[in-house]
């Protein structure tokens, strides 16, 4: 943007200099009073008004700094007209076009790629090298008169990839039309009905029509599925079935909508979605959306939030893996009553999207991570579920060592709507002769996972499904409720093991204090050496009933006492009850 304001401010230089004397002739010479055209007094002759003297308006400066700048030809008139005709935004294009000079250009294209590049981290861009690929076979599968990726199937091929399956019907002919197209036999021109699961930003299970009218292999989307139909207009012939019925005429089906399916037993079914069709359309035919892009502006710059802040929770744990890796899970947390929510059909939906990034103390990204959260209620049951939490969970392998981690989030339906969470990372080392433990977890739900889930999944640690709860702060207590339970899991490292016996010999304390009164209402212990002796980490799960507690702020404490070593650790964590 800078860039292109020095350029605006050195063309309207320019031009002054251009035109400078004659600008600088009009300032010397003072006015005089107004006289008949060509008459003479003293030595002062009056002419016509020049009228490059004149102020120019608006628009015609606006014509002359069009003028002035370079027009787009050879590799950039091919780039922007060709290369990246269907996924090339708006913005992108008036921006582009905007631009001076060719360096300028080459910054705005690697730019311009690097925001789509689902990697940062590769120098590899895989989505350049798929979108050219995609080009290549467009042109070679749907050439027809005119370059593939000038046609409807390359522009959807190009822009959304290989859908995930093809109904083709290359040479037309005889078809049953489904009964909400209306019914009955017809013959029809060749088209195409490509299916995607799933689209970003447009949605699930969408399907495109394409219909070869011209029977030349120009296959164009088409948003009329009767379009297909080559005996709509033959009089008698391809009758749906409420006209062989009786129960309509073929003439009706040229009535007006978007479609000319004509009237049939599903009819008032099509009628109701012809303004979602036009939605998906027009979606599918503008540029395809880059995935949390609009989010990297805000975590790699200080931009100025210009809506209500989006407000979450964040918390981050450490469980080891091996020396030189820890899983790092990462829980996100969301009030349903912060969201922004639609109806449709009964449903009210809330949609989040997520970005992360954690970079090294040089700002090199390590690794980034993107994800939606969507929240799907019946709409009568909104107004109670607002109060309920919405969580996302991560898990990152990463290497001890300090890191910085940035997050935003966007609350789709309300775009202005942004929140940015930032915070410095320190991965523990766990050294082998020292005895460590994880992070103590205090989790809303712990249960066992199936022997295939081990070790995979969200909220998965292990053998153990586990969702955390989260704090409002770092040091804040987190919330239960006296029908709950307190669910709390930890692992302990580095036991030491007895070479006579090659057994552990810890004792384990735990501990719920009341934070009010100073006083134990719970202490219990055991011994490692009953539960895993010939292991040197444990894993603590434990899950305790909340009802005989009264309201108020606890704290437990996990204190590991290892005889073998002779060493001592200990994790605490507070809580309230309500």
């Amino acid at each position: 943007m800078t860039t292109s304001r020095r350029f605006v401010s050195g063309t309207a230089f320019l031009f002054l200099l251009l035109m400078g004397g004659r600008v600088g002739t009009a300032q010397a010479t003072p006015a005089s009073p107004a006289q008949p055209d060509g008459v003479t007094k003293g030595p002062v002759t009056v002419e016509k008004p020049d009228p490059l003297k004149r102020p120019l308006s608006d628009k015609e400066k606006r014509e002359q700094q069009k003028n002035l700048r370079q027009e787009l030809k050879g590799v950039y008139k091919k780039w922007v007209d060709e290369d990246v005709r269907w996924i090339i935004t708006d913005q992108e294009m008036q921006a582009f076009k905007s631009l001076g000079n060719d360096e300028e250009r080459d910054q705005f294209i690697e730019n311009f790629w690097l925001r789509r590049n689902p990697n940062p981290d590769s120098p590899e861009n895989e989505y350049r090298e798929e979108h050219y690929a995609r080009i290549a076979y467009t042109n070679e599968h749907f050439a027809a008169g005119k370059p593939g990726w000038r046609t409807d199937r390359g522009h959807i091929y190009i822009a959304f990839g290989k859908p995930d399956n093809i109904d083709s019907h290359p040479s037309g002919g005889s078809y049953d039309r489904p009964m909400e197209e209306g019914g009955g036999n017809t013959s029809t021109f060749p088209f195409e009905i490509w299916h995607y699961r799933y689209i970003q930003g447009i949605g699930d299970n969408i399907d495109i029509e394409f219909v070869d009218t011209c029977m030349c292999g120009d296959y164009h989307m088409t948003i009329d599925r009767s379009e297909k139909d080559a005996l709509k207009h033959t009089p008698g012939a391809g009758q749906t079935l409420y006209e062989q019925m009786g129960m309509a005429k073929q003439a009706d089906r040229m009535s007006g909508g978007l479609e000319q399916l004509g009237t049939g037993p599903m009819s008032q079914q099509q009628q109701s979605k012809q303004f979602d069709r036009l939605d998906q359309f027009a979606k599918l035919s503008a540029p395809p959306v880059i995935k949390f892009k609009d989010l990297e502006s805000f975590m790699a710059t200080s931009k100025i939030l210009t809506g209500p802040p989006f407000l979450f929770d964040v918390r981050t744990d450490y469980v080891k893996v091996t020396n030189d890796t820890i899983l790092v899970p990462v829980t996100l947390q969301i009030r349903n009553s912060d969201i922004t929510f639609t109806n449709k059909d009964g449903v009210a939906m809330g949609t989040v999207n997520i970005l992360g990034r954690v970079s090294n103390l040089n700002h090199k990204p390590i690794q980034t991570f993107e994800d939606t959260v969507a929240v799907q209620v019946p709409s009568e049951l909104l107004a109670r579920k607002r109060n309920d939490l919405s969580v996302y969970w991560k898990s990152l392998p990463l290497r001890p060592g300090l890191y910085k981690v940035d997050i935003v989030i966007k609350d789709v339906n309300n775009p202005d709507h942004i929140g940015r969470w930032q915070r410095s990372l320190n991965v523990p080392r766990y050294d082998d002769d020292r005895l460590a433990t994880s992070s103590l977890i205090l989790a809303g739900s712990m249960d066992r996972v199936p022997s295939r889930d081990i070790g995979a999944g969200n909220f998965v640690i292990g053998d153990t499904h586990i969702v955390p709860r989260v704090p409002s702060s770092i040091s804040a207590p987190v919330t239960f409720h006296r029908g709950q339970n307190l669910n709390f899991w930890m692992q302990v490292y580095n036991l030491g093991i007895d070479e006579k016996s090659k057994q552990n010999g810890a004792t384990i304390e735990y501990q719920i204090l009341d934070m009010a009164t100073n006083k134990a209402i719970l202490q219990t212990q055991e011994l490692t050496s009953k539960t895993n002796p010939n292991s040197d980490q444990i894993t603590i799960e434990k899950s305790l009933p909340l009802a005989s507690l009264t309201p108020g702020k606890y704290q437990v404490s996990i204190k590991v006492n290892d005889g073998v070593t002779k060493q001592q650790i200990a994790e605490s964590a507070p809580f309230i009850v309500d």
